[in-house]
Order: structure tokens, then sequence, then C-alpha cells
């Protein structure tokens, strides 16, 4: 009996340490915080210089923040290691370069927030040949490079990001989109452009973002807004939330069709407090106010074509000197024929004065004959 007992113990303690080992979380890597249970790992200022290779596999959400990567190569994230990373935040680490490939091993990625890195160099290839699943994508404060704004727009019209719902490019102090930069995103539904300096939008397209619902254009340099976007804005069905706030409105006679928008659409937040930033006459006036006696314009200034008529005005005057010209011509053609013969006669008197000088200095014996002739 007490073999069999002790013999029973045994057993019951193999399974048990069996279990246990079985049971035994992975490895988390030294600098990191990992949370098993909430499938995330945190390695927030620990001034890494690189992504930490033995991350855990079961991980979904990975903040690596504040810390000091500089670049993310290609294989940052080793193939096949993370396959349930959904949320990646590599926010304020100093970034200058994401080369090409350097997300690419990430299947089952949906977010990725950049912000607060000061990027020199975005490859387009970043995500692969063949895309990414990506659906929200943050660049807050990180498209200061004039570079990167147009890497970041060959990206998205390649179509490697075909399924983004929500772009975020906030705080980057940008002038002006490049054209047809966001073409290629059917999906997108919420689209921040705010807390730039961006004084037009002619050439950015809309077409084609028959999803989008928000748009956040507020505190920009945005003076006026032309038919061409407006009647962009109002092609878009799923489009309600529009914001305008905190813009430098020009309230001049081109501002009479975003008066007449805004009267009558619905998509704009906070319409009723906007405002005109100049002419000081009606600086701090409500755009909803305005009346066509405020701008004082008998008829609705369209600059391209008034460019136009004054071309055409151009080419008529020159026409008109032009035909006069050779109505001058043609009235003094007796005076000006008499006068080409006698510039003839003079040019050939003057070329035979020349031809008869260098008859004599060619040849020695009407040299010596002049030089005698001068005796």
């Amino acid at each position: 009996m007490p073999g069999r007992g002790a013999l029973c113990l045994g057993l019951l303690l193999h399974v048990l340490l069996g279990c246990g080992r079985a049971q035994q979380p992975e490895g988390c890597p030294d600098p990191c915080q990992c949370l098993e249970a909430a499938k995330t790992v945190k390695c927030v200022n620990r001034n890494l210089t690189a992504v930490p290779p033995d991350l855990p596999s079961y991980v979904r959400n990975l903040f690596i923040t504040g810390n000091r990567l500089a670049r993310l190569p290609a294989g940052a994230f080793p193939a096949q290691r993370l396959p349930d990373l959904s949320a990646l935040n590599l926010s304020g680490n100093h970034l200058r370069a994401v080369e090409a490939g350097a997300l690419a091993a990430l299947p089952a990625l949906r977010q990725l927030d950049l912000s607060g890195n000061p990027l020199v160099t975005l490859s387009p290839q970043a995500f692969g040949e063949g895309g990414s699943p990506l659906e929200e994508l943050a660049l807050r404060g990180a498209l200061r490079d004039q570079g990167v704004l147009f890497s970041l727009a060959a990206m998205l019209q390649s179509g490697a990001l075909r399924n983004l719902s929500r772009l975020e490019l906030a705080d980057n102090g940008l002038l002006l989109l490049p054209a047809g930069m966001f073409t290629a995103l059917p999906a997108l539904r919420q689209l921040d452009l705010s807390n730039n300096s961006l004084v037009g939008l002619r050439n950015v397209s809309f077409q084609g973002l028959g999803q989008l619902q928000s748009l956040n254009l507020s505190n920009n340099s945005l003076g006026v807004l032309r038919n061409g976007t407006l009647a962009q804005f109002r092609s878009l069905p799923a489009l309600r939330h529009i914001g305008l706030g905190r813009n430098a409105w020009v309230c001049d006679c081109a501002i009479e069709d975003l008066v007449a928008w805004l009267k009558e659409s619905d998509q704009v937040e906070g319409k009723e407090s906007l405002t005109c930033a100049v002419p000081d006459k009606m600086l701090g006036k409500a755009l909803l106010k305005i009346n066509s006696s405020d701008l004082n314009c008998s008829v609705p200034v369209d600059l391209p074509s008034q460019l136009q008529t004054s071309y055409v005005f151009l080419g008529i005057v020159l026409a008109l000197i032009g035909a006069i010209f050779l109505l001058v011509l043609y009235l003094n053609r007796k005076g000006i024929k008499k006068w080409m013969h006698n510039i003839r006669d003079a040019c050939r008197d003057h070329m035979e004065g020349y031809h008869y000088r260098y008859e004599i200095n060619a040849d020695p014996r009407l040299t010596n004959l002049s030089s005698n002739s001068d005796v």
C-alpha cells in the first residue's frame, strides 16, 4: 500500500507540473509590459532603438511609443511572428524613415499610428507589394517634410490602402495637397485635415469617395471655396459632417457662392459661427448674414472668365495694331519702294568701292601704279 500511494502521488505531481508548463505564458521582452488577457504589449518610454524581436505571438495591441527607433527597416516585424496584431501604435519614436517592406509581415493590421514622428522618408512600398488590410492611419504631425507628403500620395494612389476608412493628416502645416491624392480610397469615411495651413482646395478631388461621412477642414487658411469644390461636396451622398471653423474667410464678391451654399446646406457643423476675417469693414460678420448689398457686387466676379475676357480683348487690340501697320505700309508703298532702291544703290556703290580696293591690294602691278600716280 505505501508503495502504491507513493506511485499515485508521483503521477499526480507529474500531471500537475505538466499542466503548469502547458499553461505557462510566452515570455515578455524585458523593457515591455505584457498583458496576455488583454492581448496587449506596451513598450513605452524605454529608449528602444529597434523593435523587440521576441514579442509574444498572442499580441493584438502593440504600443511602442516614446522611444528612439529612428528608422523602421524592412523586416522590422518578423514574418509570421505576429499573425493577430491588429493595432500598432508607433507614435513619438523619433522615427525618420519607414523603409520598403517594414510593415509587410502584419497580415491582420487594421490600425496604425505614426503621429509625432519627424518623418523624412516614407516608402510607398512600406506595406509590401500586395498592399495592406489597414483601415485606420494616423499621421498627425508626421508630414512636415514635403517629400514625405508626396510619398504618402503615391502610396495612396497606388491602391495599397484601398480598405482605409479613417485618415488623419492634422497638425502638419500643409499648404496644398497633391492632385488626386484621395482618388483610390473608395472605403474612406473620415478625413481629418484640420490644423494645417491649407489656402485652397482647387486641385483636390473628392470624387470617388462615395462613403465619406466626415471631413474636417477647421483651423486652416481657407479664404473661399469655389464652385467646383462645392459641387463635389453636394455630390457626396454620405457626407454629413464638414468642419470649416477658424478659417480666414475673405468676404468679397468671390464668396457669394459659398454663402449661398451654406444657407441651403445641412452638411456644415457650426456654420452659424463662421465669420469674415477680411476686409476690415466685414471683420467678424457672420457668413450666414451676408447679403449681396454688403458685398457691393453688381455682377458676380468669376476670375477665370475675367482673365479669359482680358486675353480676348488684348488679342483684338494687337490684331488692330497689326492691321493699321499693314495699311500704312500699303499706302506708302511707292515711297517705301523708292527708299529701298536708294538703299540698294548706296549699298552697291559701297560694295564696288570695297571690291576696287581689294583688286588693287591683290595685284602688285596695280599697287605700284597706284603708288607712282600718288608721287
